[in-house]
């Protein structure tokens, strides 16, 4: 049975014409099998749009009248991990109670694999210390798992993630401020300080006293997309501020956008950064609810924080407010800021095309547009913000370019 065009399915049955609950007077068996992704999502399992169509894909080649397929399909290509099956099987059985009987569960047996791990600087083979028939994971493991999609991990991958952010080198870029400091090679002539040199020696002639201009760390302001569409990295986008915020205290402000503008740049200063995870949702009163961007950076314009800052903002850009607002309140935030970077996790995939309403029109005015979906994509980010990654102009999408 083929589920492609949304039209009504039917499968065979003992007169030959059975009809497929999925096909009933209700929605097409497209949008049936879509909100059960939905609804996956909702409780916390990572199908995404990826997912969802592999999943249409895998019941396209099967019968979808019957129970077991939808269920197996459902669970090969929608779940990221086992930490999602006990939800999966909730959600299924929730979800699909009048068209299927809950599908029998298949008994494994557990089988453990012991294998030799080569020990570091060619040290020879060993048994792995702790639990027998569990290896460390190894600097390939790691080097995949930082180009990994966050939303397509597990939960124990994702806490990885989340430890090796803690420890994310959160330099930043230098500026030259207006204090000055001694120094005693060159720089401009210390007026006070020589002739103070000179009366201590009772009016003789003294060497000359020089100073230098401070340097200090270029202030970020960081915005966090804390929207629904944005449920699967702003936990992780938060974490990442944490170590920003832990870097360059003094000058590090942080705030989440949804359906309004909360700083939680007080709660992110705890050092442990489980603590100010908790602090952040408690600060926080808009979790994934909608995104009025254009609101949003307009009350950021209200506030001195932004003025020669490097302004980073971590969305998706699905606006539903007005897109000629945002368009008018990024044009005023690209004069006052020193550069506006845009974090988007949808960046990462190749397909991906910025043609959606608020994005195209925040575009014009964004200096860096990067991803946002990896460890990796965050490790480049921090490398942006420490000066380390030269300036890429942002290419305009034309029209008739394809979008995803």
């Amino acid at each position: 049975m083929a589920v492609a065009d949304g039209a009504g399915v039917t499968g065979r049955g003992g007169d030959g014409h059975r009809q497929d609950p999925l096909a009933s007077s209700g929605p097409g068996p497209v949008a049936v099998l879509t909100g059960f992704a939905r609804t996956l999502r909702a409780a916390g399992v990572a199908a995404d749009h990826h997912r969802t169509q592999s999943f249409l894909a895998a019941l396209g080649h099967l019968d979808a009248a019957d129970g077991r397929n939808v269920y197996w399909a459902g669970r090969l290509t929608l779940c990221a991990g086992p930490d999602d099956l006990p939800r999966y099987d909730r959600c299924f059985a929730a979800y699909f109670s009048a068209a299927f009987p809950a599908p029998r569960r298949v008994r494994t047996t557990t089988v453990s694999v012991t294998r030799p791990v080569a020990a570091p600087y060619g040290g020879g083979e060993r048994e792995p210390a702790g639990e027998p028939g569990a290896p460390p994971a190894t600097v390939s493991e790691i080097e995949v798992l930082r180009h990994r999609d966050v939303a397509r991990m597990s939960e124990a991958e994702r806490r990885e993630v989340h430890r090796l952010l803690a420890l994310l080198r959160g330099a930043r870029q230098p500026r030259r401020s207006r204090r000055y400091r001694p120094s005693p090679h060159g720089g401009a002539t210390d007026a006070r300080r020589t002739v103070r040199e000179i009366l201590r020696h009772g009016g003789e002639p003294a060497r000359l006293r020089r100073r230098v201009r401070r340097d200090r760390p270029r202030r970020v302001v960081m915005l966090v997309d804390v929207s629904g569409s944005m449920a699967a990295y702003a936990d992780t986008l938060l974490r990442l501020a944490h170590a920003l915020v832990r870097a360059e205290p003094g000058a590090t402000e942080v705030f989440s956008v949804g359906t309004r503008l909360t700083r939680i740049t007080a709660a992110l200063r705890h050092r442990d950064p489980g603590l100010a995870m908790d602090e952040c949702s408690a600060a926080i009163p808009d979790w994934s609810g909608g995104t009025r961007l254009g609101e949003e950076v307009r009350a950021l314009l209200r506030l001195p924080d932004p003025r020669g800052a490097i302004v980073v903002i971590a969305s998706d850009g699905w606006e539903r407010g007005r897109a000629d607002l945002l368009g008018a309140q990024m044009a005023r935030l690209s004069r006052l800021a020193r550069r506006v970077v845009w974090v988007n996790p949808h960046k990462g995939d190749p397909a991906y095309r910025p043609l959606t309403a608020g994005i195209r029109a925040a575009l014009p005015y964004v200096t860096d547009f990067v991803a946002g979906h990896s460890l990796a994509a965050y490790e480049e980010l921090a490398a942006l913000l420490a000066g380390d990654r030269p300036v890429r102009p942002v290419r305009a999408v034309g029209r008739g370019e394809a979008g995803a």
